[in-house]
């Protein structure tokens, strides 16, 4: 008899595993962390959400499981049929590693540019290398497990440790890219309005302290997420998401809200400066126009050589025995016209004058060119970097603070991605904005194909 209860017990926790599999499994609709038992024969039916926490101490105190092992499979083949009702998102995989490829590739391009092209290295390209940088980051440390998300069709996995790791590195290189353009438009203020105190050849300390600030702010605005702002009770370990709805508030003004009207600003500066330079260069050109016009016309107006009289004949003639002391030798001042004048003389020619060149002057000309290329690309980043991430904050705003707007899920992803997308753009405008840039990527092509 002893010998034989725990064989019928055994047999008795196997048929309550198959009748577990058979009868529970498909009544069972999973939700997030929480479970729909269906007691209702009609699949319409609702039934009672009980919480999969709650479900999984049910079987394990159910009296008539004897045999652990027996409640760990109900618990693996309740997991299994809550991964096979959430599914993948195979679209998000394939887009996300395409993307990923383009921004490494793209970026890794731009930085390489600036470092081998004397052409162009401009303390402008030195900021857009920091941007790519960031860039670059992004698509190393943040996309790969963003991606991974959206596989899984928005369902996180992994630990809330490395939920916090990506929240803060998302955070943080967001900020940075942001705060790059913010500093460069700085810079570009500065060349237009103080353009004797700007540093065209080599970063001087003030950009050197631009480009310092924009990463040690950007990580100070993701620091709190480092200190745990993040770990609030009753976490859903399913979803990576910034907890914290005053967090959201305050990392999305100093990361979007503020710079970006003081980029525009400087920007409407700029522009504002450079049509006043360009009016007061058209002025003095229209201004030297005239005055040559006058020279011509006064020169029009004087008499032919040929009616000129004669050279008048030397007033005084004096030896230079007559003068007491000795002198140096020096050339007579004035010299009969049949007298002989043995040396050379230095002669000046008119087009020495004009077209000689100052290659210090012309040097600096070849920088400015550079430079003006490179603002008419900047507006075009700026516009882009708007353009994708506009959206992004907005929504992010609306859903912490408006608990009552349904903002769906879908629509989140998508101007997420959107936002990632911008990372991908960059390179694209260099390209198609700036030659410099264009003849190093043909030029590197050109070595791969080969």
């Amino acid at each position: 008899m002893d010998g034989a209860c725990p064989a019928a017990q055994r047999l008795k926790d196997a048929q309550l595993i198959i009748c577990f599999n058979r009868l529970i499994l498909p009544r069972v609709a999973f939700a997030g962390d929480q479970v729909k038992l269906n007691t209702s024969p009609q699949p319409s039916a609702r039934g009672a959400a009980v919480p999969l926490r709650t479900l999984a101490a049910l079987l394990w105190l159910s009296p008539g499981l004897t045999d652990r092992r027996a409640a760990a499979e109900m618990a693996a083949n309740a997991s299994a049929a809550a991964a096979a009702a959430e599914g993948h998102n195979p679209l998000a995989l394939v887009f996300g590693v395409l993307l990923i490829v383009v921004i490494i590739c793209g970026n890794l391009l731009v930085c390489l540019s600036v470092i081998t092209e004397r052409a162009l290295k401009t303390t402008t390209n030195y900021f857009i290398v920091s941007l790519a940088v960031a860039d670059l980051m992004l698509a190393v440390l943040v996309l790969p497990l963003f991606v991974y998300s959206e596989f899984q069709d928005g369902v996180w996995t992994l630990s809330t440790t490395v939920c916090d790791g990506l929240m803060t590195m998302d955070v943080m290189l967001c900020t940075a890219s942001i705060f790059n353009l913010c500093a460069i438009s700085i810079d570009r203020f500065i060349a237009v309005s103080i353009p004797l105190n700007y540093n065209r050849k080599h970063v001087d300390l003030r950009q050197t302290l631009l480009l310092s600030a924009t990463w040690v702010l950007a990580l100070a605005v993701a620091s709190p997420i480092m200190f745990g702002i993040n770990n609030i009770p009753n976490r859903d370990g399913r979803e990576c998401k910034l907890e914290s709805d005053d967090y959201v508030l305050y990392s999305s003004v100093c990361s979007f809200f503020i710079p970006c009207p003081i980029m525009v600003l400087l920007y409407c500066g700029m522009f504002r400066g450079l049509h006043r330079w360009k009016e007061a260069r058209r002025a003095k050109l229209k201004s030297s126009i005239q005055a040559c016009r006058k020279l011509q016309e006064a020169a029009a107006s004087l008499p032919p050589l040929a009616s000129l009289p004669p050279p008048l004949p030397p007033i005084i003639e004096r030896e230079p025995s007559d003068v007491p002391g000795e002198l140096p030798d020096l050339p007579p001042v004035e010299q009969p016209r049949n007298s002989e004048y043995k040396g050379s003389i230095p002669t000046v020619s008119f087009a020495e004058i004009k077209f000689d060149p100052n290659p210090h002057r012309k040097k600096r000309a070849k920088i400015n060119s550079r430079e003006r290329k490179a603002m008419r690309v900047l507006p075009v980043v700026v516009g882009a970097f708007l353009f994708c991430w506009t959206p992004f904050f907005v929504l992010h705003i609306m859903r912490a603070r408006c608990h009552d707007c349904q903002i769906p899920s879908a629509l989140m992803s998508v101007v997420t991605w959107l936002g990632y997308v911008n990372s991908a753009l960059n390179p694209i405008i260099y390209t198609i904005f700036n030659t410099e840039f264009r003849k190093f990527f043909k030029k590197v092509l050109q070595r791969c194909c080969s």
